[in-house]
């Protein structure tokens, strides 16, 4: 293991320690969340110490938060009671054995499971004067001492809190079908016969960063040239847990100088990639979720399962490839 991600709470009290921040859902399953807290007792009272996994979506900035409307929903929550002991014992792993080696003593190893029905971290980008968390669904790690695991009534010390943010990230499964096939019939008026374009793809899934083969097939009848072949990518967010939000957000265009004269046909694989890079300044536009201010990537699209509650997904992504001809005299 080359890095352990630790936080220590104000009160020096409590420290968090994870082996990662990184947990992928491979569709079937998701990798466990495997931790240790170091607790101090001298100052408990008659608290307890506490770990929790909370999944929320965050949709304002904690500092709108000022008539007492509360701007997260927590979607997924779970507690456990590390001390004084209540018989919470975890099967130790690998893992567990490391961390608590760094920790040293009055350590307490915990496992979280976390559901395969829950998103996964999406982050919407702000904008260049946006402050603050951004919106989206995250997961946090967070231990505490209080009296009860979730009182209203408690009021919890910040100084008496440590917590770390991870992300459960989409993997897509290997077996991928064969790609999608598109085709349309354009008529133009002063011209008897139409242009046929047909667009598909090799594969169903594309990795961040890979380029996608788009084959364009242009049967060209008419009187007409087509000049060039744009063709665009727009990702698409549906906010369904809140509201019935959703809105478009192009992140490739590309034009190529292919021509196709009157009465030709024309067959050719075009690559195209789409990039986080090349859509910085975008406000709104949905990335996979974000660590402080290490890179990530436009979002993954959404994989939904049979039976899945599309409400408790938060944010639904998906993206749509358009291929467009500029044919002279107009279309």
């Amino acid at each position: 293991m080359a890095k352990v991600f630790k936080k220590t709470s104000g009160s020096s009290q409590l420290t968090l320690l994870l082996g990662k921040r990184d947990y992928v859902d491979h569709v079937d399953k998701v990798d466990i969340v495997e931790g240790v807290v170091k607790a101090d007792p001298s100052e408990l009272g008659d608290r307890k110490v506490w770990v929790q996994l909370c999944c929320a979506f965050r949709y304002g900035r904690d500092d709108l938060d000022v008539i007492g409307l509360s701007f997260r929903r927590d979607i997924w929550i779970h507690h456990i009671q590390l001390y004084p002991d209540a018989g919470y014992k975890p099967t130790l792993t690998e893992m567990h054995e490391t961390l608590l080696k760094k920790s040293g003593e009055q350590s307490y190893p915990f496992t979280f499971e976390i559901p395969t029905n829950l998103p996964c971290s999406v982050t919407l980008q702000p904008g260049p004067d946006d402050k603050g968390k951004p919106c989206g669904v995250d997961f946090e790690v967070k231990t505490y001492m209080a009296k009860a695991a979730e009182d209203p009534d408690e009021k919890i010390e910040k100084k008496d809190t440590a917590r770390l943010v991870i992300r459960k990230i989409q993997f897509a499964p290997d077996n991928t079908g064969s790609g999608q096939k598109a085709e349309i019939c354009k008529s133009f008026m002063m011209s008897d016969k139409p242009v046929l374009l047909e667009a598909s793809l090799d594969k169903d899934i594309y990795y961040h960063g890979e380029s996608i083969p788009v084959k364009v097939k242009v049967k060209n009848d008419t009187n007409k040239v087509v000049k060039k072949i744009k063709i665009t990518i727009d990702q698409t967010t549906d906010v369904v847990l809140y509201s019935a939000d959703k809105y478009t957000k192009n992140v490739l265009t590309e034009e190529f100088n292919e021509t196709v004269e009157a009465n030709a046909s024309f067959e050719k694989t075009l690559l195209i990639t789409p990039l986080l890079a090349n859509n910085k300044e975008k406000r709104g536009l949905s990335l996979d979720g974000r660590l402080k201010e290490e890179d990530t990537n436009l979002a993954s699209t959404t994989v939904l399962r049979p039976g899945m509650d599309k409400e408790v997904l938060g944010i639904l992504v998906s993206y749509k490839i358009k291929v467009n001809l500029m044919v002279s005299g107009g279309g």
